[in-house]
Formats: structure tokens, sequence, C-alpha cells
């Protein structure tokens, strides 16, 4: 190596030091770390279709069925865990799928892999902007049941048109304007 090439190769290694230095690792990731596969291992995501692997529609929305969610860089338990999930049901997107492993979307955009064992269809959601009102019928008008602030997760029920959807919040049911709502497509509904 010339003297020259010197410097540059120094800076080189100094960037992705940093780099590295900057992914959130989880004290529980913590360990002798396995080598983990080439980043072209990874499939890239399907944009909308059906599933490969579990025939199902993809994007879709899900939420985490456990207290303790590991999300991983990759599809694949030699992957390094780079987030570890303490919410059980929070709402989250199915955006692509390789065999056993999910790779999910969370609010502000995050992807990662999970294991599918680790996700459910009961839905939920997540309230977003202000305080919105649950009410006790599907209606403006109606009487105001309780009222949830944002980032407060809700149950959903159904979601039969494009305005309301049921919901439950700590053990009581009602209605909230889905505009507040995130963990649905706009246009979807289902019972």
């Amino acid at each position: 190596m010339s003297v020259a090439m010197l410097p540059a190769a120094l800076i080189a290694l100094s960037i992705s030091l940093v780099s590295a230095a900057l992914v959130p690792v989880p004290a529980a990731a913590a360990g002798p770390a396995e080598a983990a596969p080439a980043p072209s291992a990874i499939r890239k995501p399907v944009e909308t279709g059906i599933g490969a692997d579990s025939g199902l529609p993809v994007p879709r929305w899900v939420a985490l069925a456990s207290d303790r969610v590991n999300m991983r860089t990759g599809p694949g338990p030699r992957y390094p865990i780079s987030w570890s999930y303490q919410r059980r049901g929070l709402p989250v997107e199915i955006v692509d799928e390789h065999e056993y492993w999910r790779q999910i979307r969370e609010q502000d955009g995050t992807k990662g892999w999970v294991h599918k064992s680790m996700l459910t269809g009961k839905r939920s959601a997540l309230v977003m902007g202000e305080i919105r009102d649950i009410r006790d019928q599907p209606s403006p008008v109606g009487d105001i049941e309780i009222q949830a602030e944002p980032g407060v997760q809700v149950r959903l029920l159904a979601c039969r048109d494009t305005v309301w959807c049921e919901v439950q919040l700590a053990g009581r049911k009602g209605f909230m304007a889905r505009e507040g709502l995130w963990g649905l497509y706009p246009d979807e509904t289902f019972k």
C-alpha cells in the first residue's frame, strides 16, 4: 500500500466505524455475533400483490402477538436484532415475506424482519394527532363514551364504512373517526 493511499484507507475505516456506532443494538442482542448473510440474500420488498409464502395480500395490517418481539435486520435468526418491542398489540404493516419471516413497517417508517409466530391477525390501531372522541354511535352527534390521547392503542373491531370504525379501549366499545387512526388503509372495510 502506498503512503498516498493510507490516509484514504484510514478515512474509509473511520467512516465505517462511525456508521456502525449509529446502528441501535439493544442490550438483549449482546453476545457473540454470527456472520449474517450478505445483504443480497434479502429479497426486495413486494409493492402489492399476494405473498408468495403465505398466499395472503401484501401489504397487509397485523399486530404484535407478544409483549416481547425482536425485529431483525434480515429474515432469519442469524441476522442481528435491531430493535426489541415490548408492546403486545402494536399495529404493524407486513410489506414483504420470506419463508417464515415477515418484513414489517412501523408507524415511523422503520422496517425490519420478525418471525411470523410473533404476529397476529387481531387488528389494532394507534390514535394520531390530537385527543379523539370515541362515541356511542357512528356519528359526530353521538354521545362521547371516552376520549383517547395520541399514541393510545385501540382494538379495531370493525370498519364497515370509510368514515367510522368500531373500537375498544379500556373495556369500553364505541366508534371513532378512522381519520384519527393509524393501522388501516383509507378505503379498507372489514367486519
